[in-house]
């Protein structure tokens, strides 16, 4: 993919042959790319589209996906030296007293995937989904968590996993974003750095969008400035943009020329997609739209529909935080009551849609939660939390390529370590890309002298994932 807008070059020369056929033939060549345009991958994929539910903070596996009920053994007591000396712990003690999970575990679908009390309609949806309880990172604090998984490394400033998929296959939209966020909750520990294009071109940043006034800020005109004179000004900055641009031959130059045009576009295409008015009864009833507490995060589940439905290929949905470290009983309870319902309305609106097959839908956090208890309060009787685990966590896939109706990967008896099918966070980026047609090791993107890539150096397809 390292041909994909690598059009510097190209302008060097049309800028250094000169003349009025040089001008020409730069202003054809800028009326012909777009950066946004649909593009083929290295062969067919499945996913056409993905909605990442990020669920920030870490939600506790031991609670929700991975019942453990060898840990009652256990609960009060200290676990040996021996499993707990070489671990990474953010705030407690290795010898921090177990903490066993209250929840009830049942089985549901045709595999009797066994998922908590809690998240019960995700649960009616477990012929579609794809749990790995074998997920481990790098990273056992937020932010640099968070960078892992976007990313593929802790350091700042790459590319994100929703700018790496528009830059790969481009958007099918005309007039919208290609990577769209919504948000809910508290907001994540990495903020922007979660929705960054990093070093590729601005385009393929995420565009945060919103669930109450105008989607998106400034995107009204302001008082007495016409279209027409919006148009005039727009049509006179990418005069001079375009000026500058032959001078330089900078590429984000042109990255900003296509952004402000696609603004502009926006300006009609965007109120249209927000307006849930349009949308049946029965739609915004089975969302919880509309309802408390759900509302929220009802609205940004069906407006993922919407933009999938419109041809944007990433949307990156956020809920935080999960970062239960006290009373992590009522918090949970409190995420899962938000959450679980208008999740499960997402994967059945788009199945019912016949979207499910082209959509990939991914829900995990950063990282999973400690066996051991952490009290920070002690004389309150609900204060036990859980502390960051990156060792062995859940997550879960559907659609788009991704095989239903399993778990793939399993954990010790207590869940502190995996003992089956591990998949690194490079691991889940490589197979992710395998579902929309590309071979991780060669979607890169040459910077500062050296070719990058989400994956890093590392990373494998796990091909039991996919469909």
């Amino acid at each position: 993919m390292n041909d994909v807008l690598s059009i510097h070059a190209r302008r060097r020369f049309l800028q250094a042959i000169g003349g009025g056929v040089g001008t020409l033939a730069l202003g054809d060549l800028l009326a012909a790319e777009d950066p946004l345009a649909p593009r083929e991958p290295h062969f067919p994929g499945k996913a056409k589209s993905i909605i990442f539910m990020f669920m920030e903070g870490g939600p506790s596996q031991y609670d929700l996906f991975d019942p453990k009920p060898e840990l009652q053994k256990w609960h009060g007591k200290p676990l040996p030296e021996s499993l707990t000396k070489q671990m990474q712990l953010a705030f407690i003690k290795p010898n921090a007293a177990v903490l066993a999970s209250p929840r009830v575990f049942t089985k549901h679908g045709q595999a009797g995937t066994e998922f908590s009390d809690w998240i019960p309609h995700t649960a009616s949806c477990a012929d579609d989904i794809c749990l790995v309880r074998s997920m481990h990172t790098d990273a056992f604090n937020h932010h640099p968590g968070q960078l892992l998984m976007f990313t593929g490394t802790t350091q700042i400033g790459r590319p994100t996993l929703g700018a790496w998929s528009v830059y790969g296959l481009g958007s099918q939209s005309k007039n919208l974003p290609g990577f769209v966020v919504l948000s809910s909750g508290a907001g994540t520990s990495g903020g922007a750095t979660n929705f960054s294009s990093g070093f590729l071109p601005s385009t393929y940043q995420g565009t945060p969008l919103r669930s109450t006034g105008d989607p998106i800020l400034y995107l009204s005109n302001p008082p007495g400035v016409s279209g027409d004179m919006q148009r005039a000004g727009l049509d006179a900055m990418r005069d001079l943009n375009q000026q500058r641009l032959q001078a330089t031959g900078d590429a984000e130059i042109a990255s900003r020329m296509a952004n402000y045009e696609l603004a502009y576009r926006m300006q009609a295409s965007a109120p249209e997609m927000s307006d849930l008015s349009q949308e049946s009864k029965d739609t915004l009833d089975l969302y919880g739209v509309g309802q408390a507490p759900t509302d929220q995060f009802a609205r940004n589940c069906l407006m993922a529909r919407r933009l999938v439905q419109r041809g944007v290929r990433f949307i990156l949905i956020t809920h935080a935080s999960w970062d239960d470290h006290t009373k992590l009983n009522p918090n949970l309870k409190k995420n899962c009551d938000i959450t679980d319902r208008p999740t499960a309305a997402l994967l059945k609106d788009l199945k019912r849609n016949g979207l499910l097959d082209s959509t990939m839908v991914v829900w995990g956090g950063e990282f999973g939660r400690t066996p051991m208890q952490e009290i920070r309060n002690t004389r309150d009787p609900e204060g036990a939390g859980r502390d960051h685990h990156p060792l062995a966590f859940s997550m879960w896939l559907a659609g788009g390529g991704i095989k239903g109706g399993q778990v793939v990967g399993r954990t010790d008896d207590i869940g502190f370590n995996i003992v089956e099918n591990p998949v690194h966070v490079h691991d889940l980026q490589a197979t992710m890309l395998h579902a929309m047609g590309f071979d991780h090791t060669r979607l890169t993107y040459r910077h500062m002298g050296r070719d990058f890539r989400l994956t890093d150096v590392d990373g494998k397809v796990v091909k039991a994932m996919l469909a």
